[in-house]
């Protein structure tokens, strides 16, 4: 067989500047605890243990392998309840901001989990640093984390887009739920609900409910009379719920919105 050359090419950019300043082990409790105002950005990586990261108002639970950014002017502390060590890598720049974009990082995208197998390099890295190269060290681990997000935010799109896409065919089975779908795609509900929620804003609860109600405006304004027949051919086995749920969403029962559309 011959040998291939490979060459992957990178699109040209504008200048940007990166600059880390630190790189940190932290496994003193009392260090942990100390409130702080970040003069800086920070990654942060949970190399054992577990707690909270508590930034600003937000109390983030953490374990092993957990990723967690920080921004620059955020109060940072942590509460530790099992052995906690992480370690963390400060910076700022340009660059940093363009990041933080190109991968949608921002206050209620944050928290990325299943980093565990970051924990080594990061550990060798910070070893193996000296005065002489530790801003090299730092600054390619810092990049080559990110790179590893890429992975990680491509996914949870491609799960949310299959979740939009299921809702969408079977939103009127009564029976569809996020623990259906998880089951469908051999993930656990509990993790499909928190990366919908993190990249929609809504709970899924609430995007099915609101699926189904536009569902339900659309059948009464072709003309489908029985707010029973409508509430079953949307998805709600139960009328009387369907009919709560419609008030809340439109802001009139489905008998007045009925009502207003026969007199239009």
């Amino acid at each position: 067989m011959k040998n291939k050359n490979i060459c992957k090419f990178i699109s040209p950019s504008l200048p940007d500047t990166l600059s880390v300043s630190c790189f940190v082990l932290e496994s003193k409790p009392e260090v942990m605890k100390e409130k702080n105002i970040l003069n800086e950005h920070r990654t942060l990586l949970v190399i054992q243990g577990s707690g909270y990261f508590n930034i600003d108002d937000a109390r983030i639970p953490i374990g092993a392998g957990s990723l967690v950014f920080a921004f620059k002017g955020e109060c940072f502390c942590a509460e530790c309840t099992d052995s906690l060590q992480y370690m963390y890598i400060s910076f700022s720049g340009s660059r940093a901001e363009s990041l933080f974009k190109r991968f949608d990082i921002k206050k209620n995208s944050r928290v990325f989990s299943g980093f565990d197998g970051m924990i080594p390099l990061w550990k060798e890295s910070l070893s193996r640093a000296s005065v002489q190269n530790v801003d090299l060290a730092s600054e390619s681990i810092l990049l080559y984390t990110f790179s590893r997000i890429f992975g990680d935010f491509t996914e949870r799109n491609s799960i949310v887009n299959k979740i939009v896409e299921i809702s969408e065919e079977n939103f009127t089975d009564p029976d569809l739920s996020i623990t259906s779908i998880a089951e469908t795609l051999a993930y656990s509900s509990k993790y499909l609900s928190h990366i919908f929620k993190e990249k929609t804003g809504t709970t899924y609860s609430e995007y099915l409910r609101s699926l189904r109600i536009k569902f339900a405006v659309s059948l009464f304004d072709h003309g489908i009379d029985s707010v029973k027949n409508v509430a079953i051919l949307s998805g709600f086995s139960d009328p009387m719920y369907f009919s709560a749920v419609f008030k809340k969403n439109i802001g009139v029962s489905p008998k007045d919105y009925k009502k207003r559309s026969d007199e239009k």
